[in-house]
């Protein structure tokens, strides 16, 4: 009879080579992360993990992204930022970003990946489509823009909030108080593109500064539709309605609410106009006007879509770019004396032109210089504003230092090679990177992290740089329609601002930008207030 094995030995020696396989895999993944690393020494890009590629390093700089990205692209004017699900190139090359936006333009789209990230705020409208919707309605939309109607409507528009802004600003000023002039903008904006895209008057600017649900709710929305472009899980937490998106939700259901009773309302406005036989009574918002041109047949789905593409358009990146610029003039002495001169001699010999003599204005006094405020504006119209050199020059170096858009992604079709040499691969992402770009010294020379809107300046007279460096506006067939309305507003309100008032920061108050798709504050803008005579 056969021994029995002695059982009292043979488990320990089972669940010894248990460890040890286990300490054997433990020791093949760590050597395989280890040399996978080691093989990344001279990267020039992020340094990735397996599984996770860069996701890791992105997530934990994610709140400043865009210097991050400075400091890669500082060093190397393509980066290839691999991610667990795709891969991201990010470009800061001129030469490049021809090749993405027009030279190859139809292999760089959007993309089905933008697509549903933006879908749920931007719908099908023209920031968000490719093909034959963007072409429709980027016709439409360009007919609109050229429309001589629509930039006198819009002038107007931009001149009435611009005086409501200085009003408020003017009680502050009297009454010492602190404010956040970004808040302040961003009301501002929000009225103005709801009166020229909607028609409608919403009222967040009122001198009470009403809390507005459809501004919260645009704001919220933005903010978390950027942060799908790193969350990996946001389908799941978007299927399971929790976090982040369950936020996204409620806000959407705000603004569509809103979007969608006016939409009826003016549909049916339209249709009472039509059957009085007044077309002269037709309201000129871009809303009306599309609804006229070409999208009678139109769902409200579409006409949605389309206004709340324009809102983001021209409500955001305005404002942004607005509180930026004022933060820039204010932290440059020079720069705030210099534009100030030239208000005051745009000033004179306007008045000369027109043979008015204004009286001298008491800023101790909040009628006469609320008065004073409101005379100033008369002289200000799309011409008279172009006249205004150093304050475009100022608004244009904001705009390359401070995007409104800091970043572009598009989607790749097919393989392709930039003419930097770099391979890139179908179904990833192109990004360019208008933040960076703005900050490289291979693009505008050793001070290109300066403030200086004298660069702008060629013997005296405006000089102009190609869109594929400076890229504010995009360039190529996608180039920004409203550029020419964006300046008329930011021309109009600076005029009056920077005239008028003199600003300083808050002590201690920290400025820095929040990521979203748009360039934002994230604190705000805490300002004190001066008014000049």
């Amino acid at each position: 009879m056969k021994d029995k094995p002695n059982l009292t030995l043979v488990a320990p020696f089972r669940d010894l080579c248990k460890m040890g396989g286990l300490m054997i895999l433990i020791c093949m993944v760590v050597s395989w992360m280890f040399i996978h690393r080691w093989s990344q020494r001279n990267k020039k890009g992020p340094k990735t993990w397996p599984f996770f590629g860069a996701a890791i390093e992105q997530l934990m700089n994610y709140d400043r992204m865009h210097d991050w990205l400075v400091n890669y692209l500082s060093k190397s004017k393509t980066i290839v930022v691999p991610m667990p699900f795709t891969t991201y190139t990010y470009i800061a090359d001129p030469a490049n970003v021809e090749h993405v936006l027009k030279t190859n333009f139809n292999n760089y789209p959007k993309g089905e990946v933008y697509h549903s990230y933006m879908e749920v705020l931007l719908g099908d409208g023209i920031f968000n489509v490719d093909g034959e919707s963007w072409k429709k309605q980027r016709k439409t939309a360009s007919l609109e823009f050229a429309s001589r109607n629509l930039r006198d409507f819009s002038t107007k528009v931009f001149k009435e909030y611009a005086l409501k802004l200085s009003t408020i600003l003017s009680q502050v000023s009297f009454l010492n108080q602190e404010i956040d002039m970004q808040e302040l903008l961003m009301r501002m904006t929000l009225d103005s593109i709801c009166k020229v895209g909607f028609g409608v008057e919403i009222g967040t600017l009122a001198p009470n500064l009403p809390e507005n649900s459809f501004a919260h709710a645009f704001d919220t929305a933005n903010i978390i539709v950027t942060l799908r472009f790193i969350d990996p899980l946001w389908k799941i937490k978007k299927m399971l309605s929790i976090g982040s998106e369950a936020q996204l939700g409620k806000s959407i259901k705000v603004i569509d609410d809103f979007t969608y009773s006016v939409i009826r309302r003016r549909k049916a406005e339209i249709e009472d106009i039509k059957k009085s036989g007044q077309q002269n009574q037709m309201k000129q918002d871009i809303l009306s006007r599309f609804i006229e041109l070409g999208e009678r047949n139109a769902t409200d789905k579409s006409l949605r879509d389309v206004v709340l593409n324009f809102v983001i358009a021209g409500r955001d990146t305005t404002a942004t770019t607005l509180s930026w610029a004022i933060y820039m003039v204010m932290t440059h002495a020079h720069v705030a004396d210099k534009l100030y001169l030239e208000l005051k001699k745009f000033e004179e010999n306007r008045a000369k032109e027109e043979n008015i003599s204004f009286p001298q204005c008491d800023k101790e006094d909040p009628e006469s210089f609320n008065r004073r405020v409101e005379q100033f504006s008369r002289l200000l119209n799309k011409d008279s504003l172009e006249k205004l050199h150093y304050l475009h020059a100022v608004i244009t170096e904001t705009l390359r230092l401070y995007p409104a858009v800091p970043q572009d992604p598009k989607g790749i079709l097919e393989d392709d090679e930039l003419p930097d040499g770099t391979k890139i691969k179908a179904g990833g992402m192109v990004t360019y990177v208008p933040y960076s770009m703005g900050r490289m010294e291979y693009n505008w020379g050793p001070d290109a992290a300066s403030f200086v809107p004298e660069r702008w300046y060629r013997d005296g007279v405006l000089k102009t740089e190609s869109p594929f460096k400076f890229t504010a506006f995009q360039a190529g067939p996608r180039i920004c329609l409203g550029k020419d309305s964006a300046y008329l507003q930011m021309r109009m309100v600076l005029a009056i601002l920077f005239r008028f008032y003199k600003f300083n920061l808050v002590p201690g108050h920290m400025v820095k930008y929040r990521m979203m798709t748009i360039l934002s504050m994230a604190y705000g803008l805490k300002l004190t207030i001066e008014r000049r005579s």
